[in-house]
């Protein structure tokens, strides 16, 4: 059997590096912070101690370091659930493919691998300004459907239920439930609020709001704040967390997402500023995975 993982399934680029984040496995760092916005990677890094990595490739910016010690990376995704595939693709293949003979490692490297992002909230009881980290990842978005394995890391019950209770349109993807790593959520998250973030493929009618058109589900944002499974309930909507539970997941990796909240969909609120509550939550988060 031919285990080598042809041109055409695994891109490299002349110096060996993958393809789109432009990345040799000695660069990766086992403490990830992923960011969506490329402005926010300087965020994270000038809080590192040393900054000794810089490479940017699209929307794809990378800057590597240590924090009080420890070695670690932003990483900036872009927008969406499919730039994730890109990005937590590579990032596996960095460490668990030996790029010069294409062939998968026998030994295999897990990482750490933290989103920190800006949501909507959709309970009213959810102040802007505040820190949601999110138990699930809730995908709407159909990337996960794609891999012959989901059914092995899918939260049967909550998608189960999720359906039911919103009478979901069978037209639609099938919304899928990955619940993020235990370990990075209760050391970086145990004190703050606690959720399912409903992750959507598009920021207008995928998230219930109304320009010129007119979403399919009128009131869906009404269906998610209803929703209630056992002591689960969706806290607040985002672009990327599905997709980086569902692959962290299939491939190993510790996934974790932080949202700051700047929009209560519910409540009709809007942060008046929230790039402080941003740098708070690098710092945080920061301090936090490497402590």
């Amino acid at each position: 059997m031919n285990n080598i993982i042809p041109e055409t399934e695994l891109i490299l680029n002349p110096n060996g590096s993958v393809y789109h984040l432009k990345l040799l496995p000695e660069v990766v760092a086992d403490n990830i912070i992923i960011v969506g916005d490329q402005g926010r990677v300087e965020m994270v890094s000038r809080n590192f101690d040393s900054v000794d990595f810089k490479i940017q490739n699209r929307e794809f910016i990378t800057h590597a370091g240590t924090y009080k010690g420890k070695r670690v990376m932003a990483l900036s995704s872009g927008i969406g659930t499919d730039n994730i595939d890109i990005l937590v693709n590579e990032l596996d293949a960095a460490v668990n493919v030996d790029l010069k003979t294409r062939t998968i490692k026998e030994q295999k490297k897990s990482l750490n691998i933290i989103r920190i992002g800006t949501s909507g909230a959709l309970q009213k009881d959810i102040p802007v300004d505040n820190y949601v980290v999110s138990t699930h990842g809730l995908g709407f978005d159909g990337l996960m459907n794609y891999y012959l394995d989901l059914p092995s890391v899918n939260d049967n019950e909550i998608s189960e239920a999720f359906i039911k209770q919103t009478n979901w349109n069978k037209n639609l993807p099938y919304p899928y439930a990955i619940k993020g790593s235990e370990i990075l959520i209760n050391k970086i998250g145990f004190d703050l609020i606690k959720g399912i973030t409903a992750t959507a493929p598009g920021f207008y009618g995928p998230q219930g709001r109304k320009l010129r058109l007119t979403p399919w589900v009128e009131d869906f944002n009404q269906q998610l704040t209803d929703f209630k499974y056992k002591e689960h309930r969706i806290t607040n909507f985002e672009m990327e967390t599905s997709a980086l539970y569902g692959l962290g997941k299939l491939l190993g990796h510790n996934t974790c997402t932080v949202c700051a909240i700047i929009a209560n969909r519910v409540a009709k609120q809007y942060s008046k500023d929230y790039h402080p509550a941003v740098e708070r939550l690098i710092q945080l988060v920061l301090d936090r995975l490497v402590g």
